[in-house]
């Protein structure tokens, strides 16, 4: 699944030199079902920052909001309302 994800991002121009530098398409592969991994070649679930995250956490906690994170146990609304103040996220109307 990884490597699906890294595929279509190769598709789209994306250049892996730096971590963390800006980049035109970036996809996570947030969780799988409840499984905890931890493997040399860099896959990790579920996603080692997602619970520090607003812009992931509001949508999971729209479609999701019952979903428990497999280590922590916390709901993603109970994940969400936890942020500390200043994450902004910002809605993009889709186009028509």
């Amino acid at each position: 699944m990884l490597g699906a994800l890294h595929a279509v991002e190769d598709e789209y121009g994306r250049m892996r030199s730096q971590r963390n530098e800006s980049r035109t398409l970036d996809l996570d592969l947030l969780v799988y079902d409840d499984q905890v991994i931890n493997e040399m070649d860099g896959l990790v679930l579920p996603h080692p920052r997602l619970q520090e995250r607003a812009f992931v956490l509001l949508p999971l906690a729209e479609v999701a909001p019952r979903w428990r994170h497999p280590v922590s146990g916390l709901t993603a609304a109970e994940m969400l309302d936890s942020l500390p103040p200043g994450q902004q996220v910002e809605r993009i109307a889709a186009e028509e």
